[in-house]
């Protein structure tokens, strides 16, 4: 039939090579151009069916597609803001017009609009999804390299006791009962935030984080000190199903104006909320804990995770170093002997 009219659009019909019938809209009014959508579509199925081409893909369809596979990730809301931005450079591309140059340009916009580490998630996201294009869906033969910024690795990020209290002394309540939670536990800020009552059990001075809300994927179980169990019981009654709440609502956001200002108040600078979790780390590893039972504490994958601190723990190496201890002092006096003699 090739096209047809229903109303004041043409509509294309046809059978491919394999017999499946194709009936759907072209969206044109006119019949020249439907046509050759057609003859255009008709050419497309003989090219895929008969001779192994592959069809053009978008990058829309493949951010489509990517989204739905990994709607598990805890990151699957990042992955959507991130992608709505990219949509300004690729949103009206195939995948076959995606170019390092292009990937390039985005890195370097992103990394002045932010920051190098910022443009990294950007540009590994993109790489992702064209690694998954190629290999899992086989959409496209080869895709560019994308080259990622190096990034400075930063120093562990921790403050001393007494500044810890000096900064509690100046929180907000809401802030101070979470900040001192978190540096007995060590929780992350979205743990801490949205921890409900059920989680915990005062008796057995346990509390546990669910494999889906652990950021490794594994269910954590959180020993309780003392200080813990004190803002717990604080908190009793509160609200009948969050620990930490803030008129009523858990503290989404902690990072705020007037953590900030309580910063500036208590005289410390670039300190983060997850850098609680830092000092929490650091405090354990100067008092003796070890970096295998700091993993098991803080919910780490993998031991690698918790080496950053293994600079605040030279204690266990001090017999080692005095295995030669005393080499050159001995020396000497052998040498003064001799002069001596």
């Amino acid at each position: 039939m090739g096209v047809y009219k229903r109303g004041d659009v043409w509509w294309i019909d046809f059978t491919t090579p394999d017999g499946r019938r194709v009936r759907e809209s072209s969206g044109i009014q006119d019949r020249d151009k439907a046509l050759e959508l057609h003859d255009r579509m008709k050419v497309r199925c003989w090219e895929e069916q008969r001779l192994g081409v592959k069809p053009d893909r978008s990058w829309q369809e493949a951010a489509v597609r990517w989204l739905k596979e990994t709607s598990h990730k805890r990151s699957h809301d990042k992955d959507i803001a991130k992608l709505r931005w990219l949509d300004q450079f690729l949103g009206h591309l195939m995948l076959n017009q995606v170019s390092r140059d292009l990937i390039d340009r985005i890195g370097e916009r992103k990394a002045k609009e932010s920051s190098p580490a910022n443009a990294n998630r950007y540009l590994a996201l993109i790489r992702s999804i064209l690694r998954r294009a190629r290999d899992d869906w086989e959409w496209i033969d080869q895709i560019p390299k994308v080259r990622l910024y190096r990034e400075a690795k930063r120093r562990v990020r921790w403050i001393t006791r007494e500044q810890a209290a000096t900064l509690l002394a100046v929180l907000p309540h809401h802030l101070r009962e979470m900040a001192q939670f978190s540096l007995a536990t060590g929780l992350r800020q979205r743990n801490v935030s949205f921890l409900c009552w059920d989680q915990v059990d005062m008796a057995r001075k346990v509390a546990w984080i669910h494999a889906d809300e652990a950021k490794a994927g594994r269910a954590i179980a959180v020993p309780l000190n003392d200080d813990a169990l004190a803002v717990l019981r604080r908190r009793l009654e509160q609200h009948g199903r969050y620990v930490f709440t803030y008129q009523g609502r858990p503290v989404e956001r902690c990072t705020t104006k007037a953590w900030q200002r309580a910063c500036e108040r208590a005289g410390i600078e670039d300190f983060r909320w997850h850098d609680l979790r830092h000092t929490w780390a650091s405090w354990h590893v100067q008092s003796g804990t070890s970096l295998q039972e700091l993993m098991e504490l803080g919910g780490w994958a993998t031991l690698e995770m918790v080496m950053r601190y293994a600079h605040l723990a030279a204690d266990h190496l001090r017999t080692a170093a005095c295995r030669i201890d005393g080499t050159f002092t001995s020396q000497s006096a052998k040498v003064h002997h001799l002069r001596a003699a």
